[in-house]
């Protein structure tokens, strides 16, 4: 598995003042986004975010991907661990199709459909990238703030040690609403 890592640089935010390394696997790039008090953590709380351009930098409401990303942020400084920035946009279909998939949404679609429609699966994304930082970071066991079991089911299967599940909950608003229902109708999140 060809993986390149950066070094570790310092990267103070609003949320607090983290240590960042990056990782480039398969012509992604992600980042281990680790609190100043990492690896004196027995027990790291662990956040795998996807990345969403719209949400996160954008503020779209159409989504809760930047209100939970603010939320580990915050949570990870005042209790120490680790945001794995997973770069795979809209469940990694890419940023082209995610706006073509936003336009079918727009149709009364839903995120699910939308992606169907579009010839992809309902989520694309590969987490295997994700292993190799809990591996790099040795990291064996944690606390996963996460709604999603499928990130669940991934993270023991990296051999990982699941001791707690945090929820990710955050308010709905008129424009999310719809959304928030498939992830927890349809995926089988924990919302």
């Amino acid at each position: 598995m060809n993986i390149e890592k950066s070094n570790i640089a310092k990267l103070p935010t609003k949320h607090g003042n983290f240590l960042i390394k990056a990782y480039k696997y398969n012509n992604q790039e992600h980042l281990a986004i680790m609190s100043e008090d990492f690896e004196n953590i027995e027990i790291p709380f662990i956040r795998i975010h996807s990345e969403c351009l719209t949400g996160d930098a954008l503020g779209s409401l159409k989504c809760d991907c930047q209100a939970q990303l603010n939320l580990a942020m915050d949570f990870i400084s005042a209790n120490g661990g680790l945001v794995i920035y997973h770069k795979q946009e809209g469940r990694n279909i890419g940023l082209f199709n995610k706006v073509n998939a936003y336009s079918l949404q727009d149709k009364g679609r839903n995120t699910i459909e939308a992606n169907l429609e579009l010839g992809f699966a309902e989520d694309e994304r590969d987490y295997t990238i994700v292993g190799e930082i809990l591996k790099d970071l040795n990291v064996k066991r944690i606390k996963l703030i996460t709604n999603n079991p499928k990130k669940i089911e991934y993270v023991q299967n990296c051999g990982v040690d699941i001791v707690e599940r945090i929820p990710s909950i955050i308010k709905p608003n008129e424009f999310n609403k719809h959304y928030l229902a498939t992830k927890k109708d349809e995926m089988g999140h924990l919302l």
